[in-house]
């Protein structure tokens, strides 16, 4: 397999390898589909700094005109500030108004905004499901897949219509249930973009002191539970520095204060073999283990992503505040606009592309046997080359078998929460918490309808036509 170029540094051999000195033969159309999400400014500034890029529209669609407005002027500022003359920024609380000749469908969601952040995390605690993030998996990311992929889906049957040649770039969560559902109902295009494979091979490269740039690896699983199962460099397995020093990290002597967290992780490598892409208090999430009861908590979990309980419902309306707040700052004066360009996909994707300059990334896509012990109709998270044909997965092969059960065992919990999306079917999201790791550790069968259905109760108002 072909590793990830993995952060985008703005080095002369990065650039060089890109073709970046080429120009786009073409102007582009990026539509952001849920334009007042964090990921808005940044991703749209590292388009504007993708040399060669000199001519498009960056169409941006919120429901939230408020939140809408702010960012077309953020967005306009920061194309002035840039000197691209030759883009234009547009703006449309109606989707509709504004597909027709996108090239780049970018989808940035959220359902409900703050309204429902309470009871995906105070409900659930109530029958004994402590969560820490709560977004992708669990009763949490079962209920914000039930809110999110009916909306989804109709913006995708839109863009059949009015741009059935884009691609789409889904940064949505949660985002396995996402483009399982996609996968399975749309024609369009759509790979399902996240930074945990990037943002932790840069961390391992750290711990076993080796130049980034110098590390060979391969990665491939699902979302936020992808398995590193190759890391060298120059041929020498790290797997025995990072396992020595995770028992030491494990026992509470680590060699070095700054390593000292991160030990849910830890303890998964040194059990399963291969370290995981997610952080650990989400990762925790995925997996029976380590938050069914006090003790483990204490042991393995720390505050904020480490684990912290409430962690995401306690504070995503203060990082919700504060973004607007930053935005107001910027549209003021009183904080800069403009950014290094950053190592989130989107960008690459949309310069590899349109230079055919081949480019790799990790991407969530329909397997279709590129994890041939996987399930075949599940989303799968593996290496994919991208150039003028858009992108192309890589197949992986097998994956050890410890670590594709576990895989497995949350695929069969997705593949019913989609079908009880698609269907709007009450029945199939029991089922799916049913399967649910974590609440299958905790809850008792009939425990896990009747905490279900007091979701659907709480969150009725976002949960039209289930039955």
């Amino acid at each position: 397999m072909t590793r990830s170029k993995g952060h985008a540094e703005h080095t002369k051999a990065a650039d060089q390898q890109l073709g970046l000195s080429g120009r786009f033969h073409r102007p582009i159309k990026i539509t952001m589909i849920g334009a007042a999400s964090g990921f808005t400014p940044r991703l749209m500034n590292d388009v504007l700094l993708i040399p060669g890029a000199d001519r498009g529209e960056i169409a941006l669609v919120d429901v939230d005109k408020s939140r809408l407005r702010t960012m077309h002027q953020l967005i306009g500022r920061l194309v002035a500030q840039l000197g691209k003359t030759g883009w234009k920024v547009t703006a449309s609380p109606r989707r509709r108004e504004v597909l027709r000749g996108t090239d780049y469908l970018v989808n940035c969601i959220e359902v409900s905004g703050l309204e429902c952040v309470r009871h995906d995390n105070d409900i659930p605690a109530k029958y004994g499901i402590d969560q820490c993030i709560g977004d992708t998996i669990g009763p949490g990311g079962l209920f914000k897949g039930l809110r999110t992929i009916p909306g989804w889906l109709a913006i995708l049957r839109d863009a059949e219509r009015l741009c059935p040649n884009a691609l789409v770039l889904n940064y949505t969560n949660p985002m396995s249930m996402m483009c399982l559902a996609a996968g399975r109902t749309s024609s369009m295009r759509i790979v399902g973009l996240c930074h945990s494979v990037q943002g932790t091979s840069h961390v391992l490269a750290g711990r076993a002191g080796v130049p980034y740039k110098e590390m060979t690896w391969e990665c491939a699983g699902i979302n936020h539970l992808a398995w590193f199962t190759k890391l060298e460099h120059k041929g020498r397995d790290l797997y025995p520095i990072l396992m020595a020093k995770a028992r030491r990290d494990l026992d509470g002597k680590p060699a070095n204060p700054a390593d000292a967290g991160d030990l849910v992780r830890k303890d998964m490598m040194l059990h399963f073999g291969a370290f995981v892409t997610e952080s650990s208090g989400h990762l925790s999430e995925y997996l029976p283990y380590y938050r069914k009861r006090k003790d483990l908590l204490k042991r393995y979990c720390r505050p904020g992503y480490e684990g912290g309980s409430s962690f995401y419902a306690d504070n995503w309306p203060k990082w919700r505040k504060d973004a607007d707040a930053d935005r107001r700052d910027m549209l003021t004066g009183k904080s800069p606009i403009g950014w290094p360009r950053n190592w989130e996909y989107a960008s690459w994707i949309i310069e590899a592309r349109e230079k055919d300059s081949p480019f790799h990334i990790h991407g969530n896509t329909m397997n279709r046997g590129l994890i041939t012990n996987l399930p075949a109709d599940g989303c799968v998270e593996v290496a994919c080359k991208i150039d003028s044909h858009g992108v192309t997965p890589i197949v992986y092969g097998k994956l050890p078998a410890l670590v594709a059960a576990l895989c497995d065992s949350n695929m069969r919990m997705f593949d019913l929460a989609a079908t009880a999306a698609i269907e709007k079917n009450k029945e199939a999201a029991i089922h799916a918490l049913m399967l649910d790791p974590l609440t299958a550790a905790c809850c008792s069968p009939a425990e896990i309808k009747q905490l279900t259905l007091e979701l659907f109760k709480a969150e009725a108002k976002f949960l039209k036509g289930y039955k």
